[in-house]
């Protein structure tokens, strides 16, 4: 019998796209996905550090996990950001993990599991690979035949150094993909079927792998086939004006973009080491608006940042106010391991805890009373669904998004990968809800079967 591979993802986009990557790499070593713990010879927790939330979830997680290697033998691997900035520790703590693997070290994730399955002793694989010897994990085309969207990595790490960020600790500094692989391998996934591709890096809007980001867009919309791209994540440091021109000039990137503003006042930007200012922010934005007046935007706030006043937040609700984001992803602040904001904490003020949530409860009140607002403006109206599959919600139905990245769930009988028009007829802050009356684009022929699963994401 084959043997069973379990993916626990934690976090970005970017673990999203590496645990396909070690899927794909460990079923071309002979395993196959599995969506139950239960019957998992090898379970793979792919861990995010960006908050200390995220972090205790992974030891609760082990916890849960140590049960099956005690009752089956099950393998245990920790691969991710929290894996590369613990290393050895995370061995000392959890001494029952097989190994530990860092973002930069996929290519030995088979070498490893192999290892451990001969009864070897653990090992931790976190050393960085400089930019001349880094090899970027490619999707598996066969692989991914079938699948509707797809993420393509184009760049890794981040320069930017944000004073709140753990990021370039655990993913290393900047590092663009040629332009040309990137290219290779969208087409690639588009003819086998693959409609909609998200080029993804730490801060993708600063690619530099032979030709700018606005340039890699346009080359990447000239692959034949390809329906839909999109991109995350961005910083507005390298928001420009080619930028903003691709939003208006090409018809296959979608109208959304995820544009992390992080605070709305200024001393609380510049103690963040975010190089611009609130006024700056919105300016890019207006831009935007006026380049292309239909685009969605999303944002990150972090909230109780060391030395945030009443005043600081209130700057906050009054610039989501005026930018009215389809979407906000708010936090209070986790103080993070090797960053300047936990080494300045006591000098700027440690922001009380029962401030920074009611801080972040006034805020994602307000975010949803404009997000309800955004939505149901949608009610009564035809939109472009790219049909992804079957409802979570509801089997019954289907269910995509619109260019928007506005999730709706319909009712229709169009297969998965059709470009159909939905009336909506009802809306919720976080999707909208219709009936599928007509056929935009028919969907692909039908792909052959896999067997492989995709990962599995919280």
């Amino acid at each position: 019998m084959p043997r069973k591979v379990y993916i626990h993802t934690f976090g970005c986009q970017m673990n999203e796209s590496d645990s396909a990557r070690m899927l794909e790499s460990l079923v071309r070593d002979g395993w196959v996905g599995t969506d139950a713990t239960a019957e998992a010879d090898l379970i793979l927790v792919n861990t995010c550090a960006i908050r200390d939330k995220a972090e205790q979830k992974l030891y609760s997680a082990l916890g849960r996990y140590r049960s099956a290697k005690r009752a089956r033998g099950t393998l245990l691997g920790v691969a991710g950001c929290v894996a590369q900035q613990e290393k050895g520790r995370l061995l000392a703590r959890a001494p029952y993990v097989d190994f530990v693997l860092g973002p930069d070290n996929l290519a030995a994730l088979p070498e490893l599991v192999r290892a451990a399955a001969s009864g070897k002793p653990s090992r931790v694989e976190t050393a960085w690979m400089d930019s001349d010897s880094y090899a970027f994990p490619r999707a598996d085309a066969e692989q991914a035949r079938g699948r509707i969207t797809a993420f393509v990595t184009a760049m890794k790490g981040c320069d930017n150094v944000c004073s709140f960020c753990v990021v370039p600790h655990t993913r290393g500094r900047e590092t663009s993909r040629p332009y040309p692989d990137v290219v290779a391998e969208v087409r690639d996934l588009v003819g086998v079927g693959v409609r909609e591709v998200t080029l993804i890096g730490q801060n993708v809007n600063s690619f530099a792998g032979g030709c700018d980001f606005p340039a890699l867009l346009r080359r990447v919309g000239e692959v034949p086939g390809l329906r839909r791209l999109r991109f995350t994540t961005s910083h507005p440091h390298d928001f420009g004006a080619g930028l903003i021109r691709c939003f208006a000039e090409l018809p296959v990137l979608c109208p959304h973009l995820h544009l992390p503003v992080q605070s709305g006042s200024d001393t609380v930007l510049a103690r963040m080491r975010r190089d611009y200012t609130a006024d700056a922010y919105e300016a890019a934005v207006a831009a935007l608006h006026a380049a292309t007046p239909h685009v969605a935007l999303t944002s990150d706030v972090i909230v109780g940042f060391p030395g945030e006043t009443e005043a600081d937040f209130e700057a906050t609700l009054r610039l989501v106010e005026r930018v009215r984001y389809d979407n906000l992803y708010s936090f209070v602040y986790s103080s993070r391991p090797h960053t300047a904001a936990r080494l300045h904490e006591e000098a700027w003020g440690v922001v009380p805890y029962e401030v920074q949530v009611e801080r972040l409860e006034r805020l994602q009140a307000l975010q949803r009373s404009i997000s309800r607002e955004r939505m149901a403006a949608a009610v009564g109206t035809d939109v472009e669904v790219l049909v992804e599959g079957a409802s979570r919600t509801d089997p019954d139905r289907l269910c995509g998004h619109t260019p928007q990245n506005r999730m709706v769930n319909f009712s229709g009988s169009a297969m998965p990968g059709a470009l159909v028009s939905v009336r909506i007829d009802r809306a919720s802050p976080v999707s909208l809800s219709g009936r599928e009356i007509g056929l935009v684009e028919a969907a692909a022929p039908p792909a052959a079967s896999s067997h492989v699963r995709l990962p599995v994401v919280a």
